[in-house]
């Protein structure tokens, strides 16, 4: 009887869970995060989650489908990860936010779940993650992989680092190389090297009359693609089995760790973190995708909170009567505005300029940029989509148009022949070193004012933004805390994703 009714509770908390809760204070919705999908009681899902005290691991374990890899290189990356148990203690911390989201669509999809402890391999699921090769995020998508699985990339935002969008495009790209090979453990071969280069290792393979398994398959591969699945199949014994390896695993609660939040107002990412009254390093943490400290509000814009800060976040934004916003964007139109005729016009300082927009001294900006700046008070006006989509910010070192030099003229130099060697015209060439003639002798030294040559800067996507809000506009400013720092993973064959 006993039995029966904590079964029976336990279910009766996951039907509420998923049950949609709308609220809206101003513009904002809150959706329960099983809301998107109607509960099945045949689904596996609603089989688990009546299961008495299970949690996110024993859903794993329960879910794994890929076969185990046997080779020399898994005892030794079992051993490296169970000596280092702090280690391992940190990293499935930190993956405690995001395991119930990944396993549920491993499961939506019916794919084996060990693939969600791939992060650990990846990024140590840190979703700031940044390797040297600039593949980004949780799932370590390189530029160009992301925007061929639709994850956007712009001034605003970067949905490599978005917990959600970066989690479907991983899938999606694991289902696609598994229906390419039929075997995970090649799949999760060609996520890491590419799926060209399998293929070509398969082809040396068969012309050779060899096998193509992943373990006969690794002669041909780096060391880092050798190691890779090794790596995983490490990850997985351990936490098949933790207790034999003498790790404790941070208890993951069977239910979701945040809800979906829609905000389709701007709003500074400081406020939004002071409104669901969480640290700033937590809220970057389910929220690493925005690059600058305003969230460009729209119908597409999501936010994530734990429950009860959405709560708190709908209950204080009802009561709050400041500007949800203090940015804006402005373009610059002309090369000859500069950051401080720019900061002047914004009544801030140069250093705010610089410091939002991750300007270095001694640069300038180049017409057609667009820069954020301080939201004048009596300005209502949200970033337009458009303009937050398309935004982009290019520098050049600040120097003079023009420097001098000395020429000595040549046996067969002409003032035509020196002006067009230079980019300067003969009649300036005339002026400066005060010529009546069109005529040189060689040996003779000339003045020039030669353009300087300077190579423009595009802005990095990923580059390091402060959180703060304009120092003219709250006095607490200076002492806001910046973006958490974010991992510098190894290098390899990554920049095939």
């Amino acid at each position: 009887m006993h039995r029966q009714s904590i079964k029976t509770a336990v279910c009766a908390a996951f039907l509420s869970l998923s049950a949609p809760f709308t609220a809206y204070a101003n513009d904002i919705s809150i959706f329960s995060y099983l809301a998107s999908q109607p509960l099945d009681p045949n689904d596996p899902l609603m089989q688990v989650m009546s299961m008495e005290e299970v949690d996110v691991w024993a859903r794993i374990r329960k879910g794994f489908a890929i076969p185990d890899l046997d080779n020399p290189l898994v005892t030794t990356q079992t051993t490296w990860y169970s000596s280092r148990p702090d280690y391992i203690d940190r990293t499935t911390t930190r993956a405690s936010r995001y395991l119930f989201h990944v396993v549920q669509e491993l499961e939506k999809r019916n794919m084996p779940t060990e693939l969600a402890l791939l992060p650990f391999i990846e990024s140590a699921f840190n979703p700031q993650a940044l390797s040297t090769a600039k593949a980004a995020g949780m799932w370590q998508f390189m530029a160009a992989t992301g925007r061929d699985f639709n994850l956007k990339q712009n001034m605003f935002q970067d949905e490599r680092r978005d917990v959600l969008a970066s989690t479907d495009a991983a899938l999606n790209y694991l289902e696609k190389l598994y229906g390419m090979f039929g075997d995970w453990q090649l799949a999760l071969a060609a996520y890491n090297w590419g799926e060209g280069s399998v293929q070509r290792a398969i082809a040396k393979a068969t012309a050779a009359g060899q096998p193509t398994d992943f373990n006969s398959l690794s002669a041909y591969m780096p060391a880092e693609t050798r190691n890779y699945v090794p790596k995983l199949q490490a990850v997985k014994n351990i936490i098949a089995t933790p207790a034999e390896y003498g790790i404790v695993l941070p208890r993951v609660d069977n239910q979701p760790y945040f809800v979906t939040i829609r905000k389709t107002r701007d709003i500074d990412v400081q406020v939004a973190a002071k409104l669901a009254e969480l640290p700033i390093e937590e809220f970057k943490a389910l929220n690493p995708q925005f690059n600058r400290p305003v969230i460009v509000g729209s119908p597409d814009t999501q936010i994530l909170l734990p429950k009860s800060n959405a709560e708190k976040f709908k209950a204080n934004l009802g009561k709050w009567t400041q500007a949800l916003s203090s940015w804006t964007a402005h373009k610059v139109t002309t090369a000859r505005e500069r950051i401080e005729t720019i900061a002047a016009r914004f009544r801030t300082t140069p250093e705010v300029i610089r410091e939002v927009n991750n300007i270095p001294p001694r640069m300038v900006l180049k017409a057609g940029s667009t820069i954020l700046v301080p939201r004048p008070e009596e300005q209502d006006k949200d970033i337009a989509m458009e303009v937050a989509e398309t935004a982009t910010l290019a520098m050049e070192p600040d120097r003079p148009a023009t420097r001098r030099i000395n020429v000595k003229v040549g046996g067969n130099d002409t003032l035509s022949s020196i002006a067009a060697r230079n980019g300067v015209s003969v009649a300036d060439i005339k002026e400066w070193n005060r010529l009546s003639r069109d005529s040189v002798s060689r040996g003779q030294i000339l003045a020039l004012q030669v353009p300087n040559q300077v190579r423009v800067i595009r802005a990095a996507t990923l580059s390091k933004q402060p959180l703060r809000r304009p120092a003219t506009r709250i006095a607490t400013a200076k002492a806001s805390p910046s973006q958490a720092p974010r991992t510098v993973l190894a290098g390899g064959p990554r920049n095939l994703r």
